[in-house]
């Protein structure tokens, strides 16, 4: 976690001040905490010092331009899953449905903040992949919703993943911010779909394996949600 923003927060208590006043209180205390506990408290520093100047700022910049295209690429799968989910009509249930639309409605919402993130970073925003949802769809209502709670869980596995990795304390609270929604959306699926917690999968269950969340890395994720991508 060298010189990344979860470094700075662990190490600067004025710094932590300001960014938990910034997130909203009581709440961002408990998110930096589970995040900081999951990435692991490392201690080591730079042997050397730190530039300054404009070129460590533009390798910043384009390091979390590139951390958040990557968790675009995954809210434009999510954002589209479940709008071809609905329009699929494979849901009958009215609340039920109404819980996709609305979890859409929200991965939606990511998709435009993080849009608007790369372009005030001075990048370009990934273009939203190809998906391949067939299968899993025609599969029916529980598919769908099996589905998606993996997903959601695979969702803020992934920014826990590359919490220790973001430069901009900006750029780390929005991703902090969406991590637990992506969270909470998967225990409410899990708990619809009455799946229980095992042990077997950490991308499945009602309950946390633990006391601590796990991240996953971007190589594992793009792994686990190849299977949706259009070849």
């Amino acid at each position: 976690m060298t010189d990344s923003a979860l470094r700075e927060l662990a190490d600067d208590p004025s710094s932590r001040k300001r960014f938990f006043k910034m997130m909203g209180g009581a709440g961002a205390v408990s998110a930096f905490g589970v995040v900081l506990a999951a990435c692991g408290d490392d201690d080591k520093k730079d042997s050397g010092s730190k530039d300054s100047g404009s070129t460590s700022g533009d390798a910043d910049n384009k390091s979390d331009i590139k951390i958040v295209n990557y968790a675009l690429t995954l809210e434009y799968l999510e954002a589209a899953f479940y709008q071809q989910a609905i329009d699929s009509g494979q849901i009958k249930d009215k609340a039920t449905g109404e819980i996709a639309k609305k979890f859409g409605e929200t991965e939606q919402e990511h998709v435009d903040a993080l849009k608007a993130a790369v372009e005030k970073l001075g990048g370009k925003p990934v273009k939203a992949p190809k998906t391949a949802f067939e299968d899993v769809i025609n599969k029916g209502a529980m598919s769908i919703l099996a589905t998606a709670a993996t997903v959601e869980n695979l969702g803020a596995a992934a920014y826990l993943g590359q919490a220790g990795n973001i430069k901009s304390k900006e750029i780390l609270a929005s991703a902090l911010a969406i991590h637990t929604v992506e969270a909470r959306h998967a225990a409410a699926l899990n708990q619809l779909i009455g799946r229980g917690f095992g042990g077997k999968n950490p991308l499945e269950g009602t309950l946390p394996d633990g006391a601590f969340a796990k991240p996953m890395d971007e190589a594992a994720v793009l792994k686990a949600v190849k299977p949706f991508l259009a070849s």
